[in-house]
């Protein structure tokens, strides 16, 4: 049987000292987070901005290949259910950069569209191509299992506007982890060809686990604001083998890939990403509508 989560401590009947609760001063837009960063009152320091850009950039890539699918998924419901998770995708990013951005007077459009493919520090799993349905579940499913406890820690930070976002996007991230664990039990519990195409999207997407949870100088330096990578490494065991587990799946044996996106070095995939991405506000340069 799959354990169920605990409950998010960010839910209003929480009494907790340390709860993040969601309000409508703190569960904020990207539009109130420039306005916080206009008014002085939200400028983090370099090392929170740095850590801030990596979330933001994890987000934003794997919302551009979530989009993909509209109009292209295998049922009408996921067209929309992966278009949904894809907007909320987006929404994280566009806080996290918003906020990254106040440090260095840069907009979140600035930093998702002119910035080069060395300047982004998203993981690796995050630019992989989206593959078939089942890779893409896979690829999901990963990202889902990494960025719940993420999140539900990220909402503990002693920066205040870094805990804000974390406890909005955790509720969101919830859903996505229950949907691709849905998908991973259908389709491993489907016919022979549906269970080969999930077992072969997870040994596709399982070598760039690793790179998830990497210590680094800059998770070092960040302290109590942000989250120790290594230290959610555990729970993610335990969420992805129970589910795999449920499903009659091993978890793969892949070797892990080297990594190197939060360094600035990704795959060949990432350029075809920024390109399509990045085309039309670099060709018209500020405009709006």
């Amino acid at each position: 049987m799959i354990p169920s989560r605990n409950p998010t401590p960010y839910s209003q009947g929480d009494n907790s000292a340390t709860a993040t609760r969601i309000t409508p001063g703190n569960a904020l837009r990207p539009e109130d987070i420039a306005l916080a960063a206009a008014g002085g009152t939200a400028h983090p320091n370099q090392a929170v901005a740095e850590y801030a850009l990596r979330l933001g950039d994890d987000a934003l890539i794997l919302a551009q290949r979530l989009g993909h699918w509209i109009s292209r998924g295998p049922e009408l419901e996921e067209d929309v259910a992966l278009g949904n998770i894809a907007l909320d995708q987006l929404g994280h990013a566009r806080s996290f950069l918003t906020y990254a951005g106040a440090a260095w007077g840069r907009t979140e459009d600035d930093l998702a569209y002119f910035r080069r493919e060395p300047e982004f520090r998203s993981a690796h799993l995050f630019e992989q191509p989206n593959g078939d349905f089942a890779a893409t579940i896979a690829r999901q499913f990963i990202a889902a299992s990494y960025q719940y406890p993420l999140y539900r820690e990220l909402g503990r930070s002693s920066d205040p506007m870094l805990a804000a976002i974390a406890a909005k996007a955790v509720k969101e991230v919830d859903y996505h982890l229950d949907h691709s664990t849905q998908w991973v039990l259908r389709l491993a519990g489907g016919t022979d060809e549906s269970r080969r195409r999930m077992i072969a999207g997870l040994e596709a997407m399982w070598p760039f686990v690793g790179e998830l949870f990497q210590d680094d100088p800059l998770t070092a330096q960040i302290g109590d604001a942000g989250v120790v990578p290594s230290s959610l490494r555990d729970e993610f065991e335990r969420t992805t083998e129970a589910v795999l587990a449920h499903a009659g799946l091993d978890t793969p044996a892949s070797p892990m890939a080297t990594g190197g996106g939060r360094r600035g070095r990704h795959s060949e995939h990432m350029g075809y990403l920024l390109a399509e991405m990045q085309v039309l506000a670099r060709e018209f340069p500020g405009a709006s509508w």
